[in-house]
């Protein structure tokens, strides 16, 4: 008669070890499930009583207005017209001009326009530069995304 070389009982998987504490607290499984839940009704409250947006900047006069073009030629290179069709830069590595003509086209795509249309860049008196599309509900409020970001469009509008 043969003896197994490995007396060692086979691993079965489980909630459970093997002194019978719970690996994960029943606790924290039912506070990961209610997080979602909460949020989604607090969304879904929001939405249904027609609740005022707060996180909306402060309307401003616009001070100035640009329209430019963004066409992008792959995930990273992209070319900037103005609004009479001279090139104001040709980007290889457009860093947030990308980001921005990567939204802006998705966005165009699901309203069937041609995302080479031009596109506005407004500055508020109160020192806010925002991407608006006067063709969909496209917006960007470029301040928001720090400095280096907004003076990456300062720089290509060459505003002081």
């Amino acid at each position: 008669m043969t003896t197994d070389p490995n007396p060692q009982q086979p691993f079965k998987p489980g909630f459970k070890r093997q002194d019978q504490n719970d690996m994960i607290p029943i606790g924290l499984v039912r506070a990961m499930f209610a997080l979602p839940v909460a949020a989604l009704v607090l969304v879904g409250y929001a939405s249904f009583t027609g609740r005022e947006k707060v996180a909306i900047p402060p309307e401003a006069p616009v001070v100035a207005s640009w329209s430019i073009s963004l066409v992008g030629h792959d995930a990273q290179a992209v070319t900037v017209y103005d609004s009479e069709g001279n090139m104001l830069a040709d980007m290889p590595h457009g860093g947030f001009v990308t980001v921005i003509q990567n939204g802006l086209m998705t966005m165009r795509r699901r309203h069937g326009i041609d995302p080479t249309l031009p596109l506005d860049i407004v500055r508020f008196e109160n020192g806010r530069l925002a991407a608006i599309d006067p063709l969909t509900s496209y917006r960007v409020e470029l301040t928001q995304f720090g400095s280096d970001n907004q003076a990456a469009f300062e720089r290509l509008l060459k505003i002081d």
